[in-house]
């Protein structure tokens, strides 16, 4: 067995580290990923539920994080995760990815990287992701909105600072001030966390992310190549003047997932009519259009369906 060193940390400096909790949204079961952020100093700990693990997640949580906390820690250590790091090098040096090095470089923090097998340079943390999955992630959180119940768990990450410190006689939130003191001003202006990529758009107006996920954009794009804006929940394709074509939940998981948005496609089916019923866009519809496109013959439906196309393009199909 190895023996470590216990380690002093300073106030202001945080450790980060992700767990993993299993959670509802709107009824439907995810094995999410959730980002911890915690303070040796004074062991506040703070939390953030996610579908995934990935650099769009992290970002997110911290910068959630930090704003609540009114600032930024000067050091904050972290896992040689593929992430953050793209290569380990001799004499503790790191290789970064780029989006990382701009987070760093935007915030002004010091970033620090736990050596390969070494969990006491980051134990402080590893104890608070299981801490806060048993205290704040039991039951199964049932959740309407994601966005809503993370700003709820970091009211609960700062209730929790009122118990009693392990090794002081003092409240976590009492040594917490002192992280507070410490830490870095905010920046004036607030990072873009999310990710831009290029995709080839195929002949259905269709694009992959990975093997497993797709899509859609808009039949005027089919064949080409699109900007898509990649957030912790979001997908937005862009359009060549960076306005958003539609949006799309962003899917999660290994199994084969399509997320279609087919009102794009509106204008494509007034031209062929006939088609509406094998579509996804009949099942959206409103009941009175239903109703109103099946009393119409199917010369006149090619029509309708062109004139709802152009309401819907400015107003949305709930305006109509």
């Amino acid at each position: 067995m190895k023996s470590a060193l216990p380690l002093e940390h300073k106030q202001g400096e945080a450790q980060v580290d992700f767990g993993s909790a299993d959670f509802y949204e709107n009824g439907r079961l995810y094995s999410g990923k959730y980002l911890n952020l915690s303070f040796p100093y004074s062991n506040a700990g703070y939390i953030q539920l996610f579908k995934g693990e990935n650099m769009e997640c992290m970002l997110e949580g911290l910068v959630a994080i930090f704003k609540r906390i009114g600032g930024v820690p000067q050091r904050l250590w972290f896992d040689n995760t593929s992430t953050i790091v793209t290569k380990v090098l001799k004499e503790g040096n790191r290789n970064l990815t780029d989006k990382f090095l701009r987070f760093k470089e935007h915030h002004g923090f010091t970033a620090v990287f736990c050596n390969p097998d070494a969990g006491n340079e980051k134990g402080n943390v590893e104890n608070k992701v299981g801490y806060h999955r048993r205290n704040i992630l039991v039951p199964i959180p049932e959740v309407k909105d994601l966005e809503i119940y993370n700003r709820s768990l970091l009211k609960k990450s700062e209730e929790d600072h009122n118990r009693e410190h392990y090794r002081y006689d003092q409240s976590i939130a009492e040594r917490h001030k002192e992280d507070i003191k410490e830490l870095l001003p905010l920046p004036t202006a607030e990072f873009d966390s999310a990710r831009y990529e290029i995709y080839c758009v195929n002949q259905c107006g269709k694009f992959n992310i990975g093997s497993a996920h797709t899509y859609s954009t808009s039949p005027k794009y089919a064949g080409g190549k699109i900007t898509v804006k990649i957030t912790s929940s979001q997908v937005i394709p862009m359009d060549e003047n960076q306005r958003a074509i539609t949006e799309h939940s962003r899917l999660y998981g290994n199994s084969k997932q399509e997320a279609m948005d087919w009102l794009p496609y509106l204008k494509l089916l007034s031209r062929c009519p006939a088609a509406l019923k094998y579509t996804g866009i009949y099942k959206i519809l409103p009941d009175p259009l239903q109703e109103y496109l099946e009393k119409q013959p199917k010369s006149e439906r090619g029509h309708v369906l062109k004139v709802i196309s152009c309401l819907t393009e400015n107003k949305g199909l709930r305006k109509l």
